[in-house]
């Protein structure tokens, strides 16, 4: 079985009717657990809404770092983050490639999710593009040593993979891996022990070969699992089992159904 470790199911802009197929063909496919990660938190009430008929789909609460016109105060953030539907802080974090110019409001929403998480006791999810050494950064100097997290839809270097999983974070894979330009990515890839790797589709973007260009959904997390496998040279069953496992381990808030 597997898990999308990270999608936006309210951003699918679908009738509930839509939705519920669209979980169906994900689960027909072998999929057992959705994490819908939020991107605004003046939009996690009608997230949560979107989603909380389901119960095998799970919420987070955050700032998207290219959302910033969203930015809400500490104590907003802290208040909605501490509701129990509320498995983990984010997605927040860096983003220079898109939003250099926000850099110093970005740098502020991410401590402030950080400070959040050690003081829930809950993950973070983090976005990082173009900010390798502010984001390791600034997780060195603010999160409490129990705080872990997933560094999610990862397309940085080994070495950035690497001081993250120094800090107990998990490294997140996306259909981007699947992409033919995407051959560094597949190289560190590669290397991520399997102990320390999660798989998400980040619907409804960025859907993985041979769907690219298409709308991505859940049920598509099989086909980053199959590439993985082969670039690993493991069975897709040993992917399922080890990504399965680190999501309930990262997000222990997530109640897992007995086998």
């Amino acid at each position: 079985m597997f898990v999308d470790s990270h999608c936006h199911l309210d951003r699918l802009k679908q009738s509930p009717e839509e939705l519920a197929q669209t979980l169906d063909f994900a689960r027909q496919r072998g999929v057992e657990h959705f994490l819908c990660v939020s991107v605004s938190v003046r939009e996690f009430s009608q997230m949560h809404d979107t989603v909380k008929a389901f119960d095998d789909v799970s919420v987070s609460c955050g700032v998207h770092p290219l959302h910033q016109e969203d930015a809400c105060e500490y104590q907003e953030l802290l208040a909605a983050s501490k509701s129990d539907a509320v498995v983990a802080i984010g997605e927040t974090g860096l983003d220079y490639h898109y939003s250099p110019e926000s850099k110093d409001v970005q740098i502020r929403s991410f401590i402030d999710h950080i400070k959040v998480a050690n003081e829930t006791g809950k993950p973070l999810i983090i976005h990082t593009r173009a900010a390798r050494e502010d984001t390791i950064a600034l997780l060195k100097a603010y999160k409490a040593p129990e705080t872990i997290g997933v560094l999610h839809c990862f397309t940085e270097d080994l070495a950035m993979a690497e001081a993250a999983m120094e800090l107990g974070f998990y490294i997140s894979i996306s259909g981007i891996v699947t992409f033919k330009s995407a051959e560094e990515l597949q190289d560190v890839v590669r290397r991520i022990p399997l102990d320390r790797l999660l798989i998400e589709t980040d619907s409804p973007w960025l859907a993985p070969i041979p769907y690219r260009g298409k709308q991505n959904q859940p049920g598509y997390v099989l086909e980053v699992a199959e590439f993985i496998a082969e670039l690993k040279g493991v069975p897709v069953a040993e992917i399922a089992k080890a990504t399965t496992d680190n999501f309930y381990r990262l997000f222990s808030r997530v109640a897992r159904k007995a086998a």
